[in-house]
């Protein structure tokens, strides 16, 4: 079996008990960001693609692949070069054997966390908040917000 620098080679499908190789899951995340960022739906990038929803949905949660003409198509159609699929890459996401190969010592980093800025809940706040026409109320719900989130943080007595 051939050996690749993350470890053995795996075939071309896997197990339903079989996580999604991180690298999968940190393309699809960046493959999602990108679409909602452009407003698109899953309907409409699978359209462009050639794809049903449910084949961009599985890209996105990671649990299918994405060739190498798949991401080809994928910066065409969400306008961006290849490199910003793999951009923000944890180290967590390269595993323990490559860690090993470079040299690095154990991690001692905090699990990797989901980025929220790919939420669809972030995006939408994000665009209902540039849509305020007026830039006093914008910059004064602005101001509420950051003085929510330090009071939340505020210990209580």
């Amino acid at each position: 079996m051939a050996e690749s620098v993350r470890g053995p080679r795996k075939g071309p499908t896997r197990s339903k008990a079989e996580a999604p190789d991180p690298i999968d899951v940190h393309v699809g995340q960046r493959v999602r960001k990108r679409r909602v960022e452009l407003g698109m739906s899953q309907e409409k990038l699978g359209a462009a693609l050639g794809l049903t929803f449910q084949q961009v949905q599985k890209y996105e949660r990671g649990a299918n692949r994405i060739g190498a003409s798949r991401l080809f198509d994928l910066s065409r159609v969400l306008e961006v070069p290849i490199a910003y699929f793999f951009e923000e890459m944890p180290d967590a996401a390269l595993g323990p054997t490559s860690r090993a190969r470079r040299g690095l010592s154990a991690s001692t980093a905090a699990p990797y966390e989901p980025d929220p800025m790919a939420k669809r809940e972030t995006m939408d706040l994000v665009r209902a908040y540039y849509r305020i026409p007026d830039n006093g109320v914008r910059k004064r719900l602005f101001e509420l917000t950051k003085s929510l989130a330090v009071a939340d943080q505020t210990p209580s007595i």
